[in-house]
């Protein structure tokens, strides 16, 4: 719209911003927003157990003491693609990630698996996420 207002604007030798005219046609109700697509990475809506979260007012003090894991999706020409990443909260590094097309498992089984493979010692560690099903599979409980 504001390619074809611009020549009209230049024609009638009339000089206008692009907020200015966003405000005026705003308050015209003139003005369409755009549609805003995102995409939804997780269902914490599920039947299995949610575990309390027990580093409420933990101190954390040491490497691979607490993990916690999160999926983001990234927008390509192709459509969307899902990045897990593992990050170690001590050293607010990222310790594995898993890249998929989908938001099945596997990004997140690998992503944890290259975190465990990359630790020396994952005795008492706790895993935090954000509660999506995916953490919550026998399969990526089983990895861990």
């Amino acid at each position: 719209m504001m390619v074809s207002l611009d020549k009209e604007f230049k024609q009638q030798k009339i000089k206008v911003g692009r907020d200015t005219l966003f405000k005026v046609l705003r308050g015209h109700k003139m003005l369409t927003l755009r549609k805003k697509y995102s995409v939804k990475t997780n269902n914490s809506h599920h039947r299995f157990y949610k575990y309390d979260n027990i580093i409420k007012d933990m101190e954390i003090n040491r490497p691979n003491q607490v993990w916690a894991s999160d999926i983001t999706y990234i927008r390509t020409l192709n459509g969307f693609c899902y990045l897990t990443l593992i990050t170690n909260m001590y050293s607010r590094k990222s310790v594995g990630y898993g890249l998929s097309d989908s938001l099945e498992l596997k990004g997140c089984v690998r992503a944890l698996k290259k975190a465990i493979y990359q630790a020396k010692d994952v005795k008492g560690l706790i895993h935090l996420s954000d509660r999506g099903i995916q953490y919550f599979s026998n399969v990526y409980t089983y990895v861990f």
